[in-house]
């Protein structure tokens, strides 16, 4: 089993996907080349966002993906940002349709992350401040409270240009509020496992909660029962 993982960020997901798999699916290695796998193996390249993650990255790397003949599954993972996740994924698959892109025995994945990966940290419940004191969190929360709502279902507040930016500014403030930092650049706790465990106990509770992220988490269950058979 071999998986070939193209993600939208440089910075956050090159170092959250390596780690959450670590958690997840132990019994895939990492490799540092394409061209390294072998059996039980992923790699992970990390391309510079929408849209060249889609009509640069994702051609390229099919193309190394074919070549090598060794991979069992493609997957990409990306930002849903203002789009639909629909519109993503079509997208991507007009794209396939019209560049007459043969995958073959290849499993194609599509993994969106609505509205950003910053969306999929909020949905833990213990970096919520129950009574926020201090502004703009206060405001944050009055307008949508991510430990009661769905994360992915949250707008955009005053100011900001996009529901990213929000979300990311979102996350920051409660991690203040509790005197943890994070920057996309250093994720810091949400690497971790107890981190993703309620992540997990989120969606656990709650079946309608963070349905992107449970396309992740589904897969990743998938992957570990074929190695385990």
């Amino acid at each position: 089993m071999n998986i070939y993982f193209l993600v939208e960020g440089k910075k956050t997901e090159r170092k959250v996907y390596p780690a959450w798999l670590a958690h997840l699916v132990p019994e895939l290695q990492r490799v540092s080349n394409y061209n390294e796998v072998d059996r039980n193996n992923y790699y992970l390249f990390s391309a510079e966002g929408y849209p060249s993650i889609i009509y640069e990255h994702l051609p390229n790397s099919i193309a190394d993906v074919m070549e090598n003949g060794k991979y069992d599954y493609f997957v990409v993972c990306l930002d849903a940002e203002e789009n639909a996740v629909d519109a993503i994924k079509q997208e991507i698959y007009e794209l396939i349709r019209v560049e007459k892109i043969n995958l073959g025995l290849i499993q194609f994945v599509i993994i969106v992350q609505n509205r950003c990966i910053e969306t999929w940290f909020l949905g833990n419940k213990r970096i919520y401040s129950r009574q926020p004191q201090s502004q703009p969190l206060l405001n944050y929360t009055k307008y949508y409270n991510v430990a009661e709502n769905c994360p992915e279902l949250m707008g955009k507040y005053k100011n900001f240009n996009t529901h990213a930016q929000f979300h990311e500014e979102y996350l920051k403030e409660l991690f203040r509020a509790k005197n943890i930092n994070y920057s996309k650049k250093n994720p810091g706790d949400v690497i971790k496992l107890y981190y993703l465990e309620q992540l997990l106990y989120r969606i656990h509770d709650n079946q309608y909660h963070l349905l992107t992220f449970q396309d992740f988490v589904n897969f990743c269950h998938l992957i570990k029962s074929k190695l385990i058979t």
